[in-house]
């Protein structure tokens, strides 16, 4: 069996203009997480590397947080949000089941373009990334392309499995043509077999919700965490390689890698079978959790305003998420006319 579905072996002539990042302002500790659950802050960290995560208030949903993220992003690429062609919005915590968030996020923003959800978990924004560098190619002038998460809306408190993992958060980035740079090749794949690995069981058609359903909380995310690392680390290795390989690189050639930020020892054993050096890892877990697709973008923005990345730069970027879904990309680095005075900072905050 081919162990992906969709690819592509060139980079396609565009740059992301304009990046940006909401992280909303409470933090929760693991010594927070402690008073409540059998843990602690060393066993967390040592399991997972996460040592706290932000939690949205309770006034917003994904939507606020992934409106946040666009304005920051459209206001990097010195843009409007009436020159974007197009909003997707990589999710899996939608503000409703019906309708889609991103015509909500749209409206917010002050537009009628068009607008719609992409779901494949913690793989949704190179999804994403794929279809937006798809139609900018095809002619559209310029794409948003939002990762956004309430995760803390879909996990049982009292499940220390899952409870001490997720965070929320929105990262979003402006697509547009350039001639001069490069994003892909691409590498997507998915494995349906076995969803119950990581997802939530009840809540769509196939397990509507009902009484028995809120008393034994299928409604909340489950997983295996062991089965989930084995699988991440093998699908996000190979899926790397094929992009590396597909590009006429090598590992030497990648001067900054960034994966989906769920668990430090996933990243660590993904770089050592890539041969990637610990020094040309971008870490974010460890203050962010794991904020399913909106990870990859608000590791990207956190490298970006932290100084780690210069024009020209290769960087490769891949996530494993729920479905199974995996992918990843090569992005060449481009400086936007607008972020190029830009001091470098340390990471981004909220403002909610």
């Amino acid at each position: 069996m081919s162990t992906t579905t969709a690819s592509t072996g060139r980079a396609m002539p565009v740059r992301l203009a304009g990046l940006g990042s909401h992280l909303p302002k409470k933090v929760v500790t693991n010594d927070d997480l402690a008073k409540t659950l059998d843990t602690n802050d060393e066993w967390i960290r040592t399991r997972t590397g996460i040592r706290e995560r932000r939690v949205l208030p309770a006034d917003w949903a994904t939507s606020d947080l992934a409106v946040a993220a666009a304005r920051e992003a459209l206001a990097d690429a010195n843009m409007t949000i009436d020159d974007i062609d197009t909003i997707l919005v990589a999710t899996t915590t939608p503000d409703h089941t019906i309708p889609g968030t991103a015509p909500i996020v749209a409206a917010k923003l002050g537009t009628e373009a068009g607008a719609f959800d992409v779901n494949a978990a913690c793989s949704g924004f190179l999804y994403g990334l794929r279809v937006g560098s798809s139609m900018v190619a095809t002619g559209d002038e310029a794409i948003l392309v939002i990762g956004a998460e309430a995760l803390t809306r879909i996990v049982d408190p009292g499940d220390r499995s899952v409870a001490i993992l997720f965070g929320d958060g929105a990262g979003a980035a402006v697509l547009v043509p350039d001639e001069t740079a490069g994003l892909g090749p691409f590498d997507l794949g998915a494995d349906g077999r076995d969803p119950s690995m990581l997802w939530t069981e009840a809540g769509g058609t196939r397990t509507p919700v009902d009484e028995s359903v809120l008393s034994a909380k299928t409604n909340m995310l489950t997983m295996r965490g062991g089965d989930v690392y084995r699988h991440a680390v093998a699908r996000m290795t190979a899926s790397s390689k094929s992009v590396i390989e597909r590009a006429g690189l090598s590992v030497d050639d990648i001067d900054l890698f960034i994966g989906h930020q769920a668990n430090i020892r996933i990243l660590e054993a993904v770089g050592h079978r890539l041969g990637v050096p610990g020094e040309r890892t971008h870490i974010t877990v460890d203050r962010h959790g794991n904020t399913s697709a909106a990870s990859v973008p608000l590791a990207l923005a956190d490298a970006r305003d932290a100084g780690r990345l210069q024009p020209g730069d290769t960087v490769l970027l891949t996530a494993f998420g729920a479905g199974l879904t995996w992918g990843s990309c090569l992005l060449r680095w481009q400086v936007s006319e607008s972020a190029a005075d830009r001091p470098a900072t340390n990471a981004s905050g909220g403002s909610a």
